[in-house]
């Protein structure tokens, strides 16, 4: 089956293609998605987290007793680069392994993983062909800090710590630039849709 990574940076526009991709039919599958998944309450990789890190990487109460407390497991692995490296190694072959189960019950003429970080987590080797969603610098600063109410410096901060915008465009096979209005966007994800059809088609 043909499989497209879909990709780009915070603020490119990369969910909003996603979802123009899942209105025209196709099997969307989201490695954000699937990664809180595999730590969801009563899973064995949330009880090894807290096994290895200690409870207080829970929630204690609410509606959320039980689940992971994501904001203190990221203080913990942002200051400590083996409990990062640990964290890693315990759940990227499982984020991989359900990404290979839901792409393969794929019912359309081809399917998108859509992924941030379809390259650093080596991800697009999953993948036929990958699209990025390209924005400028200053673009994702106004879309992601327009949306996440952030300020400009902090999403600058996100940016700088992704892969480089030049290197994912020498990666990637396709590239929509996201430079307009929705519209425009949605436009351009539909002439790659026809595209893509016809790849499914002859393969």
């Amino acid at each position: 089956m043909l499989i497209v990574g879909l990709t780009g940076g915070i603020g490119s526009g990369k969910s909003a293609a996603s979802d123009r991709f899942e209105t025209l039919g196709v099997t969307v599958v989201d490695a954000d998605v699937v990664a809180r998944e595999v730590v969801e309450p009563g899973s064995s990789a949330l009880g090894m987290i807290a096994k290895q890190f200690g409870t207080d990487v829970l929630h204690s109460d609410g509606e959320q007793k039980g689940a992971l407390n994501r904001a203190r497991l990221r203080e913990i692995i942002f200051s400590d680069s083996n409990a990062k490296r640990w964290l890693e190694t315990l759940l990227h072959p499982l984020i991989r392994s359900e990404i290979i189960r839901q792409l393969s019950q794929a019912e359309s003429a081809y399917a998108i993983l859509v992924s941030p970080l379809l390259f650093e987590t080596k991800q697009s080797r999953l993948c036929t062909r990958t699209l990025l969603i390209d924005a400028t610098e200053a673009d994702q600063k106004i879309r992601a800090a327009t949306r996440d109410n952030a300020s400009e410096e902090d999403i600058g901060k996100i940016i700088a710590a992704q892969m480089p915008r030049k290197m994912k465009q020498e990666r990637a096979h396709d590239i929509i630039l996201n430079d307009g209005d929705l519209d425009h966007l949605n436009a351009m994800v539909d002439s790659q849709h026809e595209e893509y059809l016809k790849l499914a088609e002859s393969k």
